[in-house]
């Protein structure tokens, strides 16, 4: 992974990002985390028959396929490096390793995604502190302090 934190992109865009580390699709990857943490646990819980074991293969392999629908190229390709094929009928630890490398990476997404949210959320604060400093309120334009609001050009 690179040294950038991912970032969420609204839907508008979504379209214009090509490059780089983004989700699109931020509640459908929580969504889909919170199954896949809990079939983890209903496979620690119980031990699941031959075709449970195969019912379970098949909602991983949908899983993964929804996740890289909100993923940007990069991270794509770095969920598939990282997760484990389930082929055939896995056994129960395969299907416990599956589930808890894709919750852990999972995981490690989304503290990427808080770090780079307070990373912005301090930027912003240090900019209005900047702005405070120099007598600027937000919104005023920048000139002389008590000049107020110079009239703007229109169109």
């Amino acid at each position: 992974m690179s040294n950038r934190e991912p970032e969420i992109l609204m839907p508008s865009e979504g379209s214009a990002r090509e490059a780089g580390e983004f989700v699109s699709q931020p509640a459908k990857l929580l969504r889909i985390a919170a199954m896949i943490r809990e079939l983890l646990e209903e496979v620690r819980r119980s031990s699941p028959d031959e075709a449970g074991r195969k019912r379970l293969r098949t909602i991983y392999g949908k899983a993964l396929a929804a996740l890289k629908d909100g993923l940007s190229e990069e991270l794509q390709k770095e969920l598939e490096t990282l997760t484990i094929p389930l082929e055939g009928t896995p056994s129960e630890s395969e299907i416990r390793l599956a589930q808890a490398q894709l919750v852990g990476w999972l995981e490690g997404l989304f503290h990427g995604i808080q770090a780079a949210l307070w990373a912005q959320h301090m930027q912003a604060r240090a900019q209005l502190d900047e702005m405070r400093r120099r007598g600027l309120s937000p919104g005023t334009p920048e000139g002389a302090p008590g000049e107020g609001p110079r009239p703007g050009q229109y169109l």
